[in-house]
């Protein structure tokens, strides 16, 4: 088995086959319902939760998706993998799992490349069953915790010119049109964050006959370069609610790109606190 962190359909049947793993469904549960990988359990709250990073926020995500990773199964010992529908079609979600376990410290995670699309794909049987996994004690530690931002980091990285603030929303977003994906007036601020530069998630993927996939590695170097990224540039991800920042974080680490965080927040919290500084109007 590789050591990427994206696995083919084919990968993840023979991984499932030959060590223990708890497959994680990040889609509606009527999606989940209607069909899914055999076996796979139903975490929706992976892309619904809304965080915030002041330290009450912090410690209410960890205690949350510790106590829901752990009532799956996840004990340390089994390998995490996560798929959505397929990789542009849930604004990253299955990536959001996987940042989140990273960021728990949790140590074998997966994402299967292409999702639930690229599977029925492949001709891979699907279930209608529902599982009944085992609850375990989730291994939560400190390993990943500088993965994450807060808004203060996030204000500091503003003040440095060292640190690409990565503005990976869709362009009615970078554009002060919108607020969110929620809707236009969803925040009660439009704009970026000052100094950002735009990137925005799609032009991490392809298409393929399996559905858009993440772009190879001299790909997405090449995308990160037409916004000065190179490995060995510090970057700071944010989009709405820390989705498609995951989708583009992922494929970043991919690549190669050595220091990477997300500001998971994102707009949703930065927005709504009129102390943080904001950009308006059309980009200059």
């Amino acid at each position: 088995m590789t050591d990427k962190s994206l696995i083919s359909p084919a990968e993840l049947e023979s991984l499932a086959q030959s060590e223990p793993c708890v497959i994680i469904d990040t889609r509606a549960p009527e999606a989940f319902a209607a069909g899914h990988v055999p076996g796979a359990v139903n975490l929706h709250d992976i892309f619904t939760y809304l965080a915030t990073s002041s330290p009450e926020g912090i410690v209410e995500l960890r205690d949350k998706f510790a106590e829901e990773f752990g009532s799956v199964g996840l004990s340390g010992e089994e390998t995490a993998v996560i798929y959505e529908q397929s990789m542009d079609t849930g604004f990253g979600q299955s990536c959001r799992g996987y940042f989140l376990l990273q960021y728990l410290g949790y140590p074998k995670i997966k994402v299967l490349h292409g999702g639930y699309a690229a599977w029925t794909e492949a001709g891979l049987p699907v279930s209608t069953e529902a599982s009944a996994p085992e609850p375990k004690t989730f291994p939560m530690t400190e390993t990943g915790k500088d993965l994450m931002m807060d808004a203060a980091a996030m204000l500091d990285a503003v003040k440095d010119a060292a640190v690409v603030k990565l503005d990976v929303r869709d362009i009615d977003e970078w554009i002060a049109e919108s607020s969110s994906p929620y809707g236009k007036d969803f925040c009660p601020r439009k704009g970026r964050i000052p100094g950002a530069k735009w990137l925005e998630w799609y032009r991490m993927m392809k298409p393929t006959p399996s559905g858009p996939m993440i772009k190879s590695k001299e790909e997405v170097l090449a995308e990160c370069a037409t916004v000065g990224i190179t490995p060995d540039t510090p970057v700071a991800i944010y989009c709405f609610k820390g989705a498609r920042a995951s989708n583009t974080y992922l494929a970043l680490k991919e690549a190669g790109v050595k220091d990477v965080k997300i500001y998971f927040g994102s707009w949703n919290e930065w927005s709504r606190d009129p102390s943080l500084p904001i950009e308006e109007g059309l980009p200059y």
